[in-house]
């Protein structure tokens, strides 16, 4: 049930290092791309499988390339993820996630800001889930701004400021559920939006879930998220209904 719940959670902790490189089908995804500044270290694919970060296939940087090639067979568009060991800390900084779909990709990047100063090119899907991410930044930053308020005003004893403060973090909380739900729909064609489903929208109302399914075209309703997305969808009910019975 908790398949994709918390994959964002996750970018934080360290990635297993085991390879489980895919045999399902032939290669219909190609990840090509350079890190900037890189001579020495080793590259790893990921994606998620059964909730766990799992290696696709790696690269060692020995000196001679900063340039790495991956292949891979996909079903459907999927969230996977570049993380680069230097044998240090595996820093949330050193991890990438980008929205893959067949054909071909590439990456370009640097060693001094491996995530900020990424560039992915050759996938829609991935161009779609930044926008989302633009807008989600949007109302993220202004919570971030109120909480340093709250902090204040909770030092200070103020309670009409902290009650006025705790109602604006209220609402652009609904905001934020909202602008998830109103991007899902409007990018019904997208697999994306069953992914902010699973990964954004997980505790919500069950109707909003619903909604966001029933209104994906047939084709990404074939496709992996979505599946993934009426399984939860189903398995929430048969819970709520053992609750009300």
């Amino acid at each position: 049930m908790k398949k994709y719940i918390g994959v964002a959670l996750l970018l934080g902790a360290s990635l297993l290092a085991s390879c489980s490189k895919d045999t399902k089908g032939t290669d219909n995804l190609t990840i090509t791309g350079k890190i900037e500044g890189l001579k020495q270290g080793k590259v790893y694919l990921y994606h998620v499988q059964d909730t766990v970060f799992t290696a696709i296939d790696s690269v060692v940087f020995d000196g001679k390339s900063s340039n790495f090639a991956f292949k891979y067979h996909l079903e459907s568009p999927e969230m996977l993820f570049l993380s680069l060991d230097r044998g240090h800390s595996n820093s949330i900084d050193n991890q990438l996630a980008f929205f893959a779909e067949p054909g071909t990709m590439t990456i370009e990047t640097t060693l001094k800001n491996f995530y900020k100063d990424a560039k992915v090119h050759g996938s829609q899907s991935n161009e779609i889930y930044n926008e989302y991410l633009k807008s989600r930044t949007l109302i993220t930053d202004r919570q971030n701004d109120l909480y340093v308020a709250l902090f204040e005003a909770q030092k200070t004893a103020n309670a009409a400021q902290l009650d006025s403060l705790q109602g604006v973090s209220k609402k652009l909380a609904g905001r934020l559920y909202l602008n998830a739900i109103n991007f899902a729909l409007n990018n019904k064609h997208s697999d994306v939006a069953p992914y902010i489903a699973l990964t954004e929208l997980y505790d919500r109302n069950i109707k909003y879930l619903d909604t966001i399914y029933n209104a994906l075209t047939p084709e990404i309703q074939n496709h992996k998220y979505a599946k993934s997305l009426n399984e939860f969808i189903q398995e929430r009910k048969k819970e709520e209904t053992k609750v009300t019975e």
